[in-house]
């Protein structure tokens, strides 16, 4: 009797212990993740901000890019002409009643003169603090037109696909095959230069820099697009490491049964690695992509001429002969990161699709 008294009394307030647990860790668990996506917000407003004031002021008129504070949409004031002369309008209440008039001239103590534009005899002084400058959105197109225009943009844009595409050919071809032969293959020392790769990776490029721009220029190949593009197909440690890494993913299984079926190493590659290997493959074209569309230094350091400039290159040139035209510079940047924006929304879903199945059939 004790013991079925016991556990008459214990078991209910077991399961409400448990339920109260229950509901705690739900309500602990919503707010970590209310919590979560408030920074994050927080983070992506702040990250957006600077992005969202180059399109804004690319489409804004020159006399009101540099304004403070800024106006995050493309307004202008609104004017009125009077003798001649462009006044501007103000939103200000006259006996009770706000009304759209022009600002004649201002007056000492906060005071100005304000007319009406439909009859411009009809004047008031009234305080300046009490109106609102009238304001309307307009929207200037053709600072996109005149942006481009200004510099050979064309030149500058035909020259960075070039190298981007070509450098991206290289680095996947290149990086593909020693990757392989660092994954697949046993030999006396391979750890060690793989290593020895990797620690290449901890050489600041300023080391290499002086030499590798002595051996171009006795090449002849200084002023040419060439010291861009011909390093790109003798790989890199970074792409090398990620694709090795990947490639030791994949089954040996099936290495093993592609060449009892007669495949040789290179078949292996070509038809068991890479179809399976192609987020690891798009992650390295993409990340190499930006990387050579964004790159400055090294355009920096063997183009001279304007013709063969690439276009953070040509930017920079453009800020500095134009740079009291923000307008245009912003107009200009907003376009040269349209690839860069659309291969970041293209590039989602193939990490999304990121899954190799490299199951082996029994």
């Amino acid at each position: 009797m004790a013991t079925e008294t016991l556990q008459s009394t214990t078991y209910p307030e077991l399961s409400r212990i448990r339920l109260i647990n229950r509901k705690s860790l739900k309500f602990q668990r919503a707010v970590g993740k209310l919590l979560a996506l408030f920074f994050l917000s927080c983070g992506a407003v702040l990250v957006l901000l600077p992005l969202v004031w180059m399109l804004t002021t690319s489409l804004k008129a020159r006399e009101n890019a540099t304004e403070f504070p800024p106006s995050w949409i493309p307004q202008e004031s609104i004017k009125t002409e009077y003798n001649g002369r462009n006044y501007f309008m103000y939103d200000i209440p006259v006996n009770g009643e706000v009304r759209r008039m022009g600002m004649l001239k201002k007056q000492p103590g906060g005071m100005a003169i304000f007319f009406n534009p439909d009859n411009p005899e009809e004047q008031y002084t009234l305080k300046l603090e009490d109106g609102k400058k009238a304001m309307k959105t307009v929207i200037h197109w053709e600072n996109y037109k005149i942006g481009l225009t200004m510099v050979p943009f064309n030149r500058y844009v035909w020259n960075t696909l070039l190298v981007v595409i070509t450098t991206t050919i290289g680095v996947i071809i290149s990086c593909t095959l020693v990757a392989y032969g660092f994954s697949r293959f046993r030999a006396r020392w391979i750890d060690v230069l793989f290593l020895i790769l990797l620690s290449t990776i901890m050489l600041p490029a300023q080391v290499t820099l002086i030499p590798q721009f002595v051996l171009f220029q006795k090449m002849g190949w200084y002023d040419t697009l060439l010291p861009l593009i011909v390093p790109s197909f003798f790989a890199n440690a970074w792409d090398v490491f990620l694709l090795r890494q990947f490639f030791m993913s994949v089954p040996l299984e099936m290495d093993e049964a592609a060449r009892i079926d007669g495949a040789n190493p290179l078949q292996v590659l070509l038809y068991i690695l890479v179809p399976q290997s192609w987020p690891a493959l798009a992650t390295v074209s993409i990340f190499h992509f930006l990387w050579a569309w964004n790159d400055f230094f090294g355009p920096l350091i063997y183009l001279q001429s304007q013709d063969k400039w690439t276009i953070a290159l040509g930017l920079q040139s453009f800020s500095g002969l134009y740079s009291q035209q923000i307008t245009y510079l912003m107009a200009a940047s907003t376009v040269s990161m349209l690839p860069c924006l659309i291969i970041f929304f293209v590039a989602q879903k193939l990490f999304i699709q990121g899954v190799v199945v490299s199951g082996v059939k029994g």
